[in-house]
């Protein structure tokens, strides 16, 4: 996705664009749609560590939990609550697509924190498919639910003329049809952009040697920050998801 810099002479020899770059896994050459690629491998590396976390890390199911049995049972409390106070108690049948969506994405940027991994998240091929794949469930499930009464949704009635509920429904069904552009973009921009960010302050930090206080500061305080934006992206992505959801289940204005 993200090519990288020029590599010319330079004091500092920063490319931050440099660790986006989708290579293969094996050998070398053209990256087609079958190649096992670093993204392939780190995306596989985070379900290892969700399965990891909520099957086998809670599979005990003691009286007194274990540290993982407790942040596995936290996470399901976390997400279960979120879905049904946005989509109701209608919404909690679709609860195991939003947690899975909430886990893949939580964990893809949490391991992209690790040195030498590879942030899958940062690109829109991935997060537009997890976009996508959301519009394309809650408009199914919106229609196969309510039929033509879905389209209700870009039907302002309460709107005080005709001509206004018009404007209004251009203006409702070209915000819907965006939604999946939105939903990526916000997701890799982030995570390209802080990833970024700490790649030109360790690049300093390297080029300073002894003294590089400074950048070396400031990488503590971007990768806490980092690991901030790793849950409010997850969070928000799945936030939204119930949002759609919910317009899906209860389509009227």
């Amino acid at each position: 996705m993200a090519g990288g810099a020029d590599h010319g002479d330079s004091q500092f020899n920063i490319h931050p664009m440099d660790q986006f770059r989708v290579e293969p896994l094996f050998g070398s050459g053209e990256v087609h749609w079958y190649t096992i690629t670093n993204a392939t491998l780190w995306m596989f590396l985070t379900v290892g560590a969700i399965t990891l976390l909520m099957v086998f890390g809670s599979r005990g199911r003691a009286l007194i939990p274990s540290r993982g049995q407790s942040v596995a049972e936290m996470t399901y409390g976390f997400v279960r609550k979120m879905v049904e106070d946005v989509a109701g108690k209608e919404g909690a049948k679709y609860f195991p697509y939003i947690m899975t969506l909430f886990l893949f994405i939580l964990g893809s940027n949490v391991l992209a924190l690790l040195p030498g991994s590879f942030a899958a998240t940062s690109h829109i091929a991935v997060t537009a498919v997890l976009a996508v794949a959301v519009f394309v469930t809650v408009t199914a499930i919106g229609f196969v639910k309510h039929g033509a009464g879905f389209l209700k949704l870009f039907w302002v009635s309460s709107a005080p003329t005709v001509a206004l509920r018009i404007v209004l429904a251009i203006i409702e069904l070209i915000s819907y049809f965006v939604r999946p552009l939105s939903h990526s973009i916000r997701l890799a921009g982030n995570m390209m952009a802080g990833h970024a960010v700490l790649k030109v302050f360790a690049g300093f930090a390297g080029a300073l040697g002894v003294g590089a206080v400074i950048p070396i500061a400031a990488i503590a305080a971007i990768y806490g920050l980092e690991l901030l934006v790793a849950f409010i992206q997850a969070y928000v992505f799945a936030i939204l998801t119930c949002v759609y959801l919910n317009d899906a289940l209860h389509p009227s204005h």
